[in-house]
């Protein structure tokens, strides 16, 4: 398994807070197996463009989600395909303080800034 352990809280605590918001959580979900751009997100989990825009921003910069790939679409526009970098997660709160284990998700997503 290709794991990632996070045990400093600062680190765990805003990350899990992410990840159960009902918006950011619908959105990771949607991704898991198969990169899709914004537009498809949006309209599979019934979200405004704007907030799925924002959303998405949010997850990537919190290394959530990353970019697969890029296409240049009919009116030459780049659409960004999403998908996310986390496929299982376990967390674990003990006295030592949040515990997060990510197992990764390798199917093709990279980073583009």
């Amino acid at each position: 398994m290709n794991a990632l352990s996070f045990n400093d809280h600062s680190l765990a605590l805003p990350i899990l807070q992410e990840l159960v918001d009902k918006v950011s959580f619908r959105i990771v979900m949607s991704i898991i197996d198969a990169a899709k751009n914004t537009t498809q997100i949006a309209l599979e989990n019934q979200l405004p463009l704007s907030s799925t825009y924002k959303k998405i921003r949010k997850l990537q910069s919190m290394g959530i989600v990353s970019i697969e790939k890029i296409d240049i679409d009919d009116g030459g526009k780049k659409v960004l395909y999403y998908r996310s970098r986390i496929k299982s997660l376990e967390f674990n709160v003990t006295r030592d303080g949040v515990l997060l284990q990510f197992e990764k998700n390798d199917r093709g997503a990279r980073d583009h800034a």
